[in-house]
């Protein structure tokens, strides 16, 4: 039961990393140079960590198919979408909503699972999981704008809060699917050079397109080294707690515990960003906090 407390940390250092992410967004960086952040500053860091772990205790090379190559790319592919997606839907509406609309991940890992690893979850479990869909479905009403005449269900928040639940559901998958796929010679050693591994091509990747798309977004992130250094030390706290919670448990299981973090959302958006929700909007939350308590449960 140790992907429990490792999983709860992961979430509450997701949750920060992207309380200082918005932060960044809202200041000075666009979509692209704020997700970024995360990777310029976490790539050294990983690469101290797993080569200094390895060195410490006298492990050799581990050994990496073509397969753990390929769930590795996939899934850093589909985390940098998912991440510009989450935080372009801050701009939409507020802090608790953008998070909470992310979580609705957990109802595509548990079938990205079967599909891709052959790994599916029991029918009360689905249950549970079903139930939060009913609180997304909640959140996702709108309130209408006056004088607009755009759907108040299949709006642009939605459509963002969708892309980025597919595309973080994919990306746990593909991430547990490269852990399986890498012999070392403990599960921290697993973890750790699966993220370096990730980490290293989505700053690469990152780096190429701003210079491509947003040339001087790359010099303003390292302007903002003050937060954005806070969202690579978070990153990095909170993927390998993730990555070590993935190589250990079924990652629809790992994803579903973690949707905790709406609670710590909640609390950073009322104490930190002073945002207030509707009513409706905190009964989705609800439906969604219930989903999670009757999925610990079941577990």
């Amino acid at each position: 039961m140790l992907w429990i407390p490792i999983t709860l940390l992961a979430a509450l250092a997701q949750t920060l990393r992207f309380m200082f992410q918005k932060r960044l967004r809202i200041a000075t960086l666009s979509t692209g140079g704020a997700t970024f952040a995360r990777f310029l500053y976490a790539a050294p860091l990983i690469g101290l960590v797993a080569v200094g772990y390895a060195v410490a205790r006298g492990y050799g090379l581990p050994v990496m198919d073509w397969q753990f190559w390929a769930f590795a790319a996939a899934g850093g592919f589909c985390q940098i979408c998912a991440t510009m997606c989450v935080v372009a839907l801050f701009q939409q509406r507020n802090f608790t909503i953008g998070i909470t609309f992310k979580k609705v991940e957990v109802l595509l890992a548990a079938g990205f699972g079967l599909l891709f690893l052959g790994e599916g979850v029991s029918l009360p479990a689905l249950g549970a999981i079903s139930l939060g869909v009913l609180g997304v479905l909640i959140i996702s009403d709108a309130p209408q704008v006056a004088g607009s005449e755009g759907p108040r269900f299949f709006n642009k928040a939605t459509a963002l809060g969708l892309c980025c639940a597919v595309l973080f559901g994919a990306c746990a998958v593909f991430y547990r699917g490269a852990t399986l796929h890498i012999s070392a010679a403990d599960v921290f050693a697993r973890s750790s050079v699966t993220l370096m591994a990730a980490i290293s091509m989505q700053f690469l990747g990152m780096a190429f397109y701003l210079r491509w798309r947003e040339p001087g977004q790359i010099t303003e992130v390292i302007r903002a080294w003050r937060v954005a250094i806070w969202v690579g030390l978070l990153s990095l706290l909170g993927s390998l707690a993730w990555f070590t919670a993935f190589t250990l448990q079924n990652a629809a299981y790992v994803k579903a515990l973690g949707q905790v973090e709406i609670l710590a959302s909640f609390a950073i958006s009322v104490c930190v960003f002073g945002e207030k929700m509707r009513r409706s909007e905190a009964m989705g939350i609800a439906f969604l906090s219930v989903s999670v308590v009757l999925l610990i449960l079941l577990l």
